[in-house]
């Protein structure tokens, strides 16, 4: 795999991006693959869990924000710091989120995203479990991903 220094230094919010820019690519792209396959109209429920460091440090670091802001279709390279605070503060109080600025679904952070703060998955300490659901609570869609370093991510089906 070749790495330019571009990919290396990329720009993101949150103090690591590992703990931002990962996340925030982490749930743009697992919003995008349900869009792909043609199942967002689907989606009235959505659940983050959040393991090890992520879990750990995420409301101090920001992976609560990033993985937000990712569902509703930003990329960390795009995004305007000033827009970071009122879109969140939006989302939380409304308990509403806008799914890739297309589809408004119900979103309570109490209960739809969970920090695992014990918990560690196998493979890397910053892990993230995405869960899609239908209006009846059947799950539609889920991935696991790792954020590995520098905003990179992989799918647990690459491992």
């Amino acid at each position: 795999m070749t790495v330019s220094l571009f990919q290396i230094f990329s720009i993101g919010i949150g103090p690591s991006s590992s703990h931002t820019v990962g996340p925030m690519r982490a749930a743009l792209q697992f919003i995008s693959d349900i869009e792909k396959n043609g199942r967002l109209d689907e989606v009235a429920n959505i659940r983050i869990e959040l393991f090890g460091s992520l879990a750990m440090t995420g409301e101090g670091h920001g992976t609560d924000i990033a993985v937000l802001l990712g569902l509703e279709g930003e990329k960390p390279e795009e995004c305007d710091p000033a827009s970071v605070q009122p879109r969140v503060a939006f989302i939380l109080s409304n308990c509403t989120i806008h799914l890739l600025s297309k589809r408004t679904i119900s979103f309570h952070k109490e209960t739809d995203l969970i920090f695992h703060r014990g918990r560690r998955l196998p493979y890397h300490s910053n892990a993230m479990r995405f869960k899609a659901f239908d209006e009846f609570g059947a799950e539609l869609y889920k991935q696991i991903f790792y954020s590995i370093g520098g905003g990179f991510i992989i799918d647990h089906e690459q491992i």
